[in-house]
């Protein structure tokens, strides 16, 4: 099998959540489906996933594999939308929708760099707490921070990002760092409430080893500017993402907090319902924000 369509294969396992979903999904027995993981790993000659009866998970190798094929493959999207785009006309409405933070810090400046460059085109960018259903609410793309989208959507990875806990010098001169994660709960820890997340519980990952925090403090929002201000006040520990921490780290005005664990993957991803051809519009939208994102690929120069 060819490198190519094992990525393909493997970022569809990951979206489906199961082999049995998978299988289901294509039309196949469970066992076709583990037949063809069995040899992807036998031909890479390295374990992709640790499974159990009701769930799997990436291992190291899995979970780079993954990462730097999604970015192969949305590379790949990208160049063959581009090229077929050149071709077509791009012209009429765009519905985008994205999340406040994110969509204020970077959509809208890249909304406004593709407006220049395409004036035909009109972008209608409408940011929410929370994303949007796409078909149910019109929109033909949605800039979505997280996992991997519903399957059932095209999802297109635009740039890499992580989850942080952090406080300013100040809040730890005070409160010594937690050692381990457990430790969290004897902290002041900013809590947001946002999306579907359960409140206050924070789980965290290491080798393995997944812990489940329940965090309290005397200040919680449901707004990530708000609860980042009050981090960098000194109120308390902090969990946000790189794409808005990382100059506040750089400048020292924030500390990484128990920098050996992990969080869920919090990528950015543009979403947009399957269709057998995109419109051209779209097509050309979602390969300037590739092009527009290429240097946070790899989630590293936010």
């Amino acid at each position: 099998m060819d490198g190519w369509s094992d990525l393909a294969f493997f970022a569809a396992l990951l979206r489906a959540g199961s082999l049995t979903a998978l299988a289901r999904e294509q039309g196949v027995t469970p066992p076709v489906i583990s037949r063809r993981l069995a040899a992807l790993e036998a031909r890479l000659g390295m374990r992709l996933l640790q499974r159990t009866t009701r769930r799997m998970h990436l291992t190291q190798e899995g979970e780079l594999y993954a990462q730097r094929g999604q970015v192969l493959l949305a590379e790949l999207e990208a160049l063959e939308a581009d090229v077929s785009a050149r071709h077509q006309t791009v012209s009429g409405l765009l519905r985008v929708n994205a999340s406040f933070g994110f969509g204020r810090r970077h959509i809208a400046p890249a909304v406004a760099a593709f407006s220049r460059q395409h004036p035909r085109v009109s972008v209608q960018l409408t940011l929410t707490d929370r994303p949007l259903n796409l078909v149910d609410s019109g929109f033909d793309l949605g800039i979505r921070v997280g996992g991997l989208p519903d399957s059932r959507d095209h999802a297109c990875l635009l740039a890499g990002n992580r989850r942080l806990l952090c406080a300013a010098p100040s809040y730890l001169a005070r409160n010594p760092a937690p050692e381990r994660p457990e430790a969290l709960s004897r902290h002041q820890c900013i809590v947001i409430r946002e999306n579907n997340q359960a409140y206050g519980n924070w789980q965290l990952s290491r080798a393995g080893q997944q812990v489940t925090v329940k965090v309290t403090g005397g200040l919680s929002t449901n707004d990530g500017s708000t609860a980042l201000a009050w981090g960098l006040a000194g109120h308390g520990i902090l969990l946000r993402s790189t794409w808005e921490i990382a100059p506040h780290l750089r400048a020292g005005e924030l500390l990484e907090v128990l920098p050996d664990w992990r969080f869920a993957p919090a990528d950015v991803y543009a979403v947009y319902s399957q269709r057998a051809q995109a419109p051209a519009k779209l097509s050309r939208f979602v390969a300037f924000l590739q092009a527009h994102f290429a240097a946070h690929r790899d989630g590293l120069a936010w």
